[in-house]
């Protein structure tokens, strides 16, 4: 077999195992991946999937990085198709929403975040970078809305990116414990209010 053919075979494995995984750690949690359930669902022995990995450390790494990169896909990089200032910002807040009505059973890395905000270590630096970049890329948008003249100048990007993560974390709270209409409804509301007290 072609060098090149082998390799790509490994590659689309190694996306399927991912696959996998993402879907058992969105339901169970990142701590939750069991090696034997995985090797079930993807169709393979336990040694192979070890084989594209090499430790349960590296898979869940992987697969935290495949959460962040399947939310930034979704909501920032889509956010960019739209105009700098509030229709960026809006957009961002918009597929940051829908991405919680579409993963009911619960946001990777959000999950994450409880499970690993107080164990140092490699997974939790994952994490934290992820997390970082959303909310710079929140505050990006908020800058650039002040520049636009759409929000006023006195306006803190960071703080305004601080309390759309606290609607947003709200609202992926109540959308699987309560009535999941009602937690968007309110979760706009919000957002709109705190656009109107920057607004010019």
């Amino acid at each position: 077999m072609p060098t090149s053919t082998a390799t790509s075979k490994g590659a689309a494995t190694r996306d399927l195992i991912l696959d996998r995984a993402y879907a058992i750690a969105c339901r169970n949690g990142v701590e939750g991946l069991s090696i034997g359930e995985l090797a079930l669902a993807a169709g393979m022995s336990k040694s192979g999937v070890f084989a594209h990995f090499g430790s349960r450390e590296a898979l869940q790494l992987a697969v935290i990085e495949q959460g962040a990169r399947r939310f930034g896909e979704k909501v920032l990089i889509r956010s960019l198709k739209q105009a700098r200032g509030m229709p960026r910002l809006r957009a961002i807040v918009q597929y940051w929403f829908d991405w919680v009505r579409d993963n009911r059973q619960g946001c990777l890395i959000m999950g994450a975040v409880s499970e690993y905000d107080s164990r140092p270590g490699p997974l939790r630096d994952a994490v934290v970078e992820a997390m970082r970049h959303w909310r710079e890329a929140t505050a990006r948008a908020v800058s650039l809305a002040i520049e636009t003249g759409e929000l006023r100048e006195d306006t803190d990007a960071s703080q305004i990116a601080f309390e759309i993560f606290g609607v947003a974390l709200a609202l992926h709270q109540d959308t699987r414990l309560f009535e999941a209409r009602r937690a968007r409804a309110q979760a706009e509301k919000a957002i709109d209010r705190l656009f109107k007290s920057h607004s010019t």
